[in-house]
């Protein structure tokens, strides 16, 4: 089985910090592969919000992540303190992906590495939309 690699930006344009939490821990006593989830899950909410935006509201219109992919590197454990950076890339004329490094703060080690693909979409009428340009441009100055 091919295993996947996920291509890092030219600059990181946002970082956050988030604990594990208890509720994070699976059975094998780490963070759990569902709660990796949920946390960039968070520190894109919190990216977004750092624009002035939310996954709702991008220049009138929402977001749909289109699909997920993480490369786990390391296990973290309860109380680690996790540092999530936040790169976009790869726009399409309706979509661009969100590209995260997520690394213990304390050790400096590398937990994994995750990609989301997000689309614009329009809530009211139920369909894709362009990128707003705005968004875009924001983006890319960043970089």
């Amino acid at each position: 089985m091919s295993r996947i690699k996920i291509e890092l930006p030219q600059k990181f344009i946002f970082k956050t910090e988030i604990p594990v939490r208890i509720t994070d821990i699976n059975y094998g006593g780490h963070l759990g592969n569902d709660s990796l989830l949920s946390i960039i899950h968070e520190a894109r909410v919190r990216f977004l919000k750092h624009l002035s935006y939310s996954e709702k509201d991008i220049e009138g219109n929402g977001i749909i992540m289109s699909d997920a992919v993480i490369q786990y590197k390391a296990e973290s454990f309860y109380g680690d303190e996790l540092l999530i950076e936040i790169g976009v890339m790869d726009f399409s004329s309706v979509g661009c992906d969100f590209v995260y490094r997520i690394s213990n703060l304390n050790d400096k080690k590398e937990i994994a590495l995750a990609k989301t693909g997000i689309v614009f979409f329009d809530y009211k009428n139920k369909k894709v939309v362009p990128v707003p340009v705005k968004f875009k441009s924001k983006t890319e100055s960043l970089s």
